[in-house]
């Protein structure tokens, strides 16, 4: 072997370690044109996964507007990806895709739960999303338009460009958005909480309007343990759906977000563990 070729191997190895040591024992990958009509999306799988061989759920997180473009990495400032380097280990797979400009696409987003359901054994009763910004609007504009394959879904000062909202009030949904977002008035969020209203179908439906709290303030409830808490708790093959309503997040726990990344606190068990002591309370 050349020498530049050996110095090649050892940087890719160096990277892998790296990351692999950054998402505490689970693996990441770019992975590029894949699909046809979709998007180039980065792929984490845990260990669970990995070398326990569990069937894990998955979380399909949709970034906002300043991650928008072709460099992957910039999918990694922010949201999942970035918490899970941080220490924040999810008990399941995530999908971040990156959107290279203008409105998420429901059908693009639904292509790529295709190839990841065609290509890993993956929990289909516990697809969630969660999105921020434009990507709380790819999130309510994705869940609204395939409420049969959404666990639950989290939309972050976001809205939504539906004209029928009959999808969203079939799963359950938890929409923040706070009161001094300059950048999405938390008008857009609530125009979609009436709608919702209005149809008559809000069972499943939560909303909180945090007091004072600004656009970047709503990134910090994607590193908060109580966020996937919530999320892990549903699952499609409750009859009826329900919605969990007693985990919260206020103005405190964002301001504290980073001071929980502890990934001791956030295996698998976790998953069952929630739904047990939230059905025992009720």
């Amino acid at each position: 072997m050349s020498q530049p070729m050996k110095w090649l191997l050892l940087h890719i190895i160096i990277l892998f370690f790296s990351l692999s040591a950054n998402a505490q024992n689970g693996q990441m990958a770019a992975m590029k044109n894949v699909i046809d009509d979709g998007y180039n999306f980065w792929l984490y799988a845990p260990r669970e996964y990995l070398y326990e061989n569990r069937r894990v759920p998955l979380i399909i997180f949709l970034h906002g507007a300043s991650l928008c473009g072709t460099n992957m990495q910039r999918v990694r400032r922010y949201g999942l990806l970035h918490a899970i380097e941080k220490g924040r280990y999810y008990p399941a797979m995530v999908v971040a895709p990156q959107n290279p400009g203008g409105s998420w696409s429901p059908r693009k987003i639904a292509n790529i739960l295709d190839w990841v359901e065609r290509n890993h054994d993956i929990d289909t009763t516990r697809v969630y999303v969660i999105g921020m910004s434009l990507g709380g609007y790819g999130t309510l504009d994705f869940a609204g338009s395939y409420p049969e394959r959404v666990a639950a879904a989290m939309a972050l000062c976001g809205g939504s460009t539906l004209k029928d909202f009959t999808g969203l009030g079939r799963i359950p949904l938890w929409i923040l958005h706070g009161t001094a977002d300059k950048a999405v008035p938390v008008s857009q969020s609530k125009n979609v909480v009436n709608a919702i209203k209005q149809s008559g179908n809000d069972r499943l439906l939560r909303y909180d309007w945090l007091k004072g709290a600004s656009h970047g303030d709503l990134a910090r409830i994607l590193y908060l343990k109580q966020t996937y808490d919530w999320l892990f708790f549903h699952t499609t093959l409750d009859k009826p759906r329900e919605v969990e309503r007693d985990i919260t997040i206020t103005n405190a726990d964002m301001k504290n977000a980073y001071d929980d990344l502890n990934p001791a606190e956030t295996r698998f068990d976790i998953v069952e563990s929630i739904r047990q002591k939230n059905n025992g309370n009720k």
